[in-house]
């Protein structure tokens, strides 16, 4: 499926790159896809075929470094926030409701902590909490595939996560067998993206994407207002089940759905009662 593609020139001179599914008929939600890393920002067919059925207008952006989107070194998670902010008025959207995936899911969370009047409610799946989680009681590596090497290499700086991504190869037990089934048939169109955005330098943003992660992101989640979703794979070994439970315990109105067996890619089968969610509660 196509989307229309709009270059967004950002007042700090940066290229965001937009994708928009131009819903068409009456749209009962605008909604933005944060997508995982790393990925290009062009909207997932299943994602898509999603949201037509609904009647939603789906809008996903390349973060910066990806896809067309201008890199931004050092950016924070809450940065995210001011691009999405000149997103929507561009595109002269009055209320967008988040859905995110994997690294995407922090950027969500941070429009709807510093964009309450635009974020009526926001859904992520496999989406990581903040690295200041660490310690006092919770290991925010703990579960994840190869001790999270990655994250940790960038907690050494960029040099040292640069010279993780040169070294390294992608480690197999990330994902379960359902996972692998899952990228060799309905999200097959999610793998072919992974593909892209490497291939087209995709590794800026992906290290870009991962020092944001460990480093202060910039809000409070404990702040965000509306109402967040969190949805968990129970057998996800790339972002493990205890993340979404500690972000539960700190959001002011926050749902857990945990789904059992599911990895970090079939998680993403709940993506379509995931807008039935958002058009639930963005408007209650």
């Amino acid at each position: 499926m196509t989307a229309a593609v709009h270059d967004l020139l950002l007042a700090d001179g940066r290229t965001l790159r937009v994708h928009d599914s131009e819903s068409a008929g009456r749209i009962a939600l605008t909604v933005l896809w944060h997508h995982g890393s790393p990925q290009t920002g062009e909207p997932l067919e299943p994602l898509v075929r999603a949201a037509t059925a609904r009647g939603i207008r789906l809008l996903s952006y390349a973060r910066p470094g990806y896809g067309g989107s201008s890199p931004h070194p050092g950016r924070t998670v809450g940065d995210a926030a001011s691009d999405v902010a000149q997103l929507a008025v561009a595109l002269d959207v009055d209320h967008l409701g988040m859905l995110a995936a994997s690294g995407g899911g922090p950027h969500a969370l941070a429009c709807a902590a510093l964009l309450p009047d635009l974020v009526p409610a926001t859904a992520t799946l496999a989406g990581i909490a903040p690295f200041a989680a660490h310690g006092d009681g919770f290991d925010w590596f703990e579960g994840m595939a190869d001790g999270g090497a990655a994250l940790r290499s960038a907690l050494e700086g960029r040099a040292a996560r640069e010279r993780h991504e040169q070294a390294s190869e992608f480690e197999p037990t990330s994902f379960n067998p359902g996972d692998y089934a899952a990228l060799d048939g309905e999200w097959s169109s999610l793998g072919d993206d992974v593909g892209r955005a490497m291939a087209a330098g995709g590794a800026v943003g992906l290290i870009d994407d991962d020092r944001a992660l460990v480093a202060p992101w910039g809000f409070d989640i404990g702040g965000i207002a509306t109402p967040v979703l969190l949805v968990q794979g129970d057998d996800d070994r790339v972002v493990p089940p205890t993340h979404a439970r500690w972000m539960l315990d700190r959001l002011a109105d926050g749902e857990l759905w945990v789904r059992p067996r599911d990895g970090h890619i079939t998680v993403l089968g709940a993506a379509p009662v995931a807008l039935d969610w958002l058009l639930q509660h963005a408007w209650r």
